[in-house]
C-alpha cells in the first residue's frame, strides 16, 4: 500500500513590528551614560568623514538651565511633538546640496577646563578620609588622635553616629588596649562635630539639625562682629529666626517630624509671614551631612559623572541642566556637502567613477545626519525624563529628605512624558543626578508604595526611613520584636504587618531582635 503524503498549506496573517536602523541608533545613544557617549561620538567621528566638529565658538545650545516646572502635564505631548517636527530632516536628497547655513548642528557644548573642574562629581579622598584630613589640623596627644580616627570610622555613610560611646569605649578597651572614659569620648566627639559639614557626627537626626543651626548661629554672630551696628535689624531678624528654629527642633521635634506646621506656629503664636520664613530654613537643613561629602570613591575606582546637574534654589526654585563634559559640536562635513551639490548640479554628465562617489558621499552624509539627529533625540528625551522626575518628587528635591519620596513607577514617568517606558528605562539605567543633598543615581527616585485604607498613597522608601527611626530610637537592652515593630508602625500611621516588617528589615540590612540586643 502506498503511503500517500498529503502537504497543508496554510496562509497566515501576523502583525510583526520592526526597528528601523534610526530607531536603534536612538535608542542606543538614549541608553549611554555621558562618559560612554563621548566614546560613542569620538568612534563615529573616526569611522565617518562626513561628521567633524565645528571650529568657532559657538555657545553651546544646551547651555540654559531648565526649569523643572514651567509645563503643565497636558502640554508634555504636544511640546513632544512640536519639538520633533522642529527639528525633523528632509530626505535625504532634498538635503544633498543645501546651503551650509542649513546643515545639521549639534552644539554640545564643549566645557573649558575650569568648567570641569567645577564638576567634581566623586572625590579621589574618601568621605572618610575628608574627615581624616581635618584631624590633621588638631593639636591632639597619640592616643586622642588614635581614638577621634576610631569615631570617623564608626560614622554611618550620612554622617551620623548611630553606635553608643559606651560601647565604643567598650570596643576600644577589648580589641584596642584602649582605656578611655565615656567622658574623654565625648570630649572628642563634640571637637568632630565641629567639622565641616555641620552636622557630622550628630548620634540623631535631632542632634544633627540642631549642630546645623548653632554653626549657622555662630557664623552670623561672627558677620554681626565683623560688621559692627551699621545695618543690625537684616542680623536681628535672622537671629530671631535662627532662635526659633532651635526651639523648634529642641521642643517640637515629633511635631516637626510629623510636619503639623499649623499645629507649631499656633503654639508659637507665629505670623504666617514668620513661620513661612522659618519653615522655610528647616527645609534647607541637610538630615545627610555625609552625603554631601561625595561619593565613597578612590583613584583606582570607577568615579561617577552625573548626567544631569540638579540646582535647588532659596525660593525652592529647582532647575536643571544637561552635563555635556567634552562633547564637541557637530556638523555634516561641509566638503562632503559641496561635493554632493556640484554632483547633482550636474547629474546628466557623470560618469560611473563619479556616481560611485556620490552615491559614497550621500551614504555618508546620511549616516552623519542621523547620528546628529539621535544626539539631538538624546537629548529632548533626558531633558524631558528629568523634568517629570523633578515635577513627581519636587518634595525631595527641596529638602533632601528620603521620606519624601513618593511612590513612582517607570510607568507614571512614561505616561507623563509620552514615552515609550522602555525609553524611560532605558534613560534611567547607568544615569546619575547630581544634586543639592548629594549624587544619585535616577534609579533611586523610584519606589512601589502601598495605599491605606483611607486611599493615602505611601512609599516603601518613606515606610523604611520610619522602620530605621524606630530600631534606632529603640533601647538596645530590651529591642523590638517585629511584632512590636509593626504596631510601632501602625501607631506612626503606617499600617504595615508583621511579615512586611521582616522583609523591610532584611533589605535595610537590620538583624532580628536577639541579635540587636547589648548588654
Amino acid at each position: 500500500m502506498s503511503q500517500i503524503q498529503i502537504q497543508e498549506q496554510r496562509q497566515e496573517q501576523r502583525l510583526t513590528q520592526t526597528i528601523s536602523a534610526q530607531q536603534l541608533l536612538q535608542a542606543q545613544l538614549v541608553e549611554l551614560p555621558i562618559q560612554q557617549l563621548a566614546e560613542r561620538v569620538e568612534t563615529e567621528m573616526h569611522d565617518n568623514p562626513a561628521l567633524e566638529t565645528l571650529t568657532d565658538d559657538d555657545e553651546p545650545w544646551d547651555a540654559a538651565p531648565h526649569e523643572a516646572d514651567d509645563t503643565p502635564d497636558d502640554d508634555y505631548e504636544a511640546q513632544r511633538e512640536r519639538e520633533e517636527r522642529s527639528d525633523a530632516l528632509d530626505a535625504a536628497l532634498q538635503n544633498i546640496g543645501r546651503d551650509d547655513e542649513d546643515l545639521p548642528v549639534y552644539h554640545g557644548g564643549r566645557a573649558t577646563a575650569e568648567e570641569r573642574e567645577e564638576m567634581v562629581y566623586a572625590d579621589s579622598a574618601s568621605f572618610y578620609d575628608q574627615l581624616l584630613e581635618q584631624v590633621g589640623e588638631l593639636e591632639l596627644s597619640g592616643n586622642d588622635r588614635y581614638v577621634m580616627e576610631y569615631i570617623i570610622r564608626s560614622l554611618d555613610d550620612d554622617g551620623l553616629l548611630r553606635v553608643p560611646l559606651d560601647n565604643l569605649c567598650d570596643e576600644l578597651a577589648i580589641y584596642h588596649n584602649i582605656d578611655i572614659t565615656p567622658a574623654d569620648m565625648e570630649r572628642l566627639l563634640k571637637m568632630l562635630q565641629r567639622f565641616d559639614p555641620p552636622g557630622i557626627g550628630a548620634r540623631s537626626l535631632q542632634e544633627c539639625l540642631l549642630l546645623q543651626i548653632d554653626r549657622k548661629s555662630e557664623e552670623q554672630s561672627m558677620k554681626d562682629e565683623a560688621s559692627g551696628a551699621a545695618s543690625p535689624a537684616p542680623s536681628i531678624s535672622l537671629r530671631s529666626t535662627l532662635s526659633l528654629m532651635r526651639h523648634i527642633i529642641s521642643d517640637y521635634f515629633d511635631e516637626f517630624t510629623k510636619k503639623h506646621w499649623d499645629r507649631i506656629s499656633q503654639s508659637l503664636g507665629l505670623s504666617q509671614s514668620q513661620a513661612d520664613t522659618v519653615f522655610a530654613e528647616l527645609r534647607r537643613l541637610n538630615p545627610k551631612p555625609g552625603a554631601s561629602m561625595g561619593e565613597v570613591v578612590g583613584k583606582s575606582m570607577q568615579q561617577i559623572t552625573p548626567d544631569f546637574i540638579v540646582d535647588t534654589q532659596d525660593d525652592g526654585t529647582i532647575t536643571f541642566t544637561l552635563n555635556n563634559g567634552d562633547l564637541p559640536q557637530l556638523q555634516v562635513s561641509e566638503t562632503f556637502a559641496q561635493l554632493l551639490k556640484e554632483f547633482q548640479q550636474n547629474k546628466q554628465h557623470l560618469t560611473r567613477q563619479q556616481k560611485e562617489a556620490l552615491l559614497y558621499s550621500k551614504q555618508k552624509v546620511d549616516a552623519a545626519q542621523g547620528f546628529i539627529d539621535a544626539i539631538q533625540m538624546r537629548r529632548r528625551t533626558l531633558t524631558l525624563t528629568m523634568k517629570t522626575i523633578i515635577r513627581l518628587q519636587h518634595r525631595f528635591f527641596e529638602d533632601g529628605d528620603e521620606a519624601q519620596l513618593r511612590p513612582m513607577i517607570l510607568k507614571d514617568v512614561a505616561e507623563k512624558t509620552g514615552l515609550d517606558l522602555s525609553t524611560i528605562s532605558r534613560v534611567c539605567n547607568s544615569k546619575f543626578a547630581q544634586t543639592r543633598w548629594g549624587i544619585f543615581p535616577l534609579k533611586f527616585f523610584f519606589s512601589d508604595g502601598i495605599v491605606t485604607e483611607s486611599g493615602e498613597e505611601l512609599s516603601t522608601r518613606e515606610i523604611k526611613a520610619a522602620l530605621r527611626d524606630i530600631i534606632d530610637a529603640e533601647d538596645k537592652r530590651k529591642p523590638l520584636s517585629d511584632e512590636a515593630l509593626s504596631a510601632a508602625l501602625v501607631s506612626k500611621g503606617y499600617p504595615i504587618a508583621r511579615r512586611t516588617v521582616a522583609k523591610y528589615r532584611e533589605q535595610l540590612g537590620l538583624p532580628v531582635a536577639r541579635l540587636r540586643r547589648t548588654l
